[in-house]
């Protein structure tokens, strides 16, 4: 499976914290924002990934996370010089998804749980069509929201519904089998001038091959958008790494534990930021692992 994060858009919610700088370059409490789609990715045990960003972010990003060989990922990096859509990731990510299926994530989507990972690499072992994740909402008539039966097939989806059948929102986290490309190809613009991403599920809907994997209220799901959802993501990671003692997308310890590197290269990323609790971290998890 290859992995697509779509980091691109002007930001433009997040003005003037953006006016100079991609939103997925801002913080998130210790790291830049795009780590945290890119641990989502290596969870699910990919290691081939597409950052999709505009012409601006793209250098910057790849001065800061490089090829992905000391992550063990293979990284490349790819152009989306106006926001047309979730869906043109597919177009843009053709050649990179080749014959693989592939998985999208939106570069500004925080997950997080004790069980997700494990759900992930179930989603990805026996995808069939399209997989989504659903995650409960207080209030669903704001998002795409989507109906499920008893087996956890998807019956419907509806955008922003004034009467919501379900508080299920899906999240920008997807999951494709190959077909996705082609539909991507023959999607026709939306009347805001977009490919809209869910037109690609509502396809997948009509074959019945769309399935709806409920996160659960045990698993946290954070769209860093807005200043307020933004300042909620950095607290919500500060609690977790002070209060439980766990890192958060720290991603050379998920590239460690993945069996992407190895103790020595995880010690030798963290000795270079010595200076940093995060690179300390490194070093002692890197002993801790050896």
């Amino acid at each position: 499976m290859k992995g697509i994060v779509l980091a691109g858009g002007s930001g433009t919610r997040l003005f003037p914290l953006t006016l100079v700088t991609s939103k997925q370059l801002l913080a998130v409490y210790n790291k830049p924002m795009v780590y945290y789609p890119l641990s989502v990715l290596m969870l699910a045990g990919i290691r081939d990934i597409l950052i999709i960003s505009t012409s601006s972010a793209v250098p910057v990003m790849r001065s800061l996370l490089g090829d992905g060989s000391k992550l063990g990922l293979n990284l490349s990096y790819a152009v989306q010089e106006e926001p047309r859509g979730i869906a043109e990731a597919f177009l843009i990510g053709a050649g990179h998804i080749g014959g693989d299926n592939s998985a999208l994530i939106l570069g500004d989507n925080l997950f997080h749980g004790a069980g997700f990972p494990e759900s992930l690499r179930r989603s990805r072992e026996s995808l069939d069509g399209c997989t989504l994740f659903g995650h409960p909402v207080p209030d669903p008539e704001r998002y795409g929201i989507g109906e499920v039966d008893s087996e956890g097939m998807l019956v419907s989806i509806e955008e922003k519904p004034p009467r919501p059948r379900s508080n299920n929102a899906i999240t920008g986290l997807y999951f494709y089998d190959n077909q996705v490309v082609d539909i991507a190809r023959g999607l026709a613009p939306s009347p805001r001038g977009e490919l809209e991403i869910t037109d690609v599920n509502l396809e997948y809907l009509k074959q019945g091959r769309a399935r709806l994997i409920g996160l659960g209220r045990d698993c946290t799901w954070l769209d860093c958008g807005t200043y307020d959802s933004l300042l909620a993501a950095s607290q919500y990671v500060q609690g977790i790494e002070k209060h439980q003692d766990e890192r958060v997308a720290c991603l050379e310890e998920i590239a460690l534990r993945m069996g992407f590197i190895d103790a020595e290269a995880c010690y030798e990323l963290g000795a270079g930021m010595r200076q940093s609790n995060y690179g300390r971290h490194l070093t002692e998890i890197a002993y801790a692992l050896d």
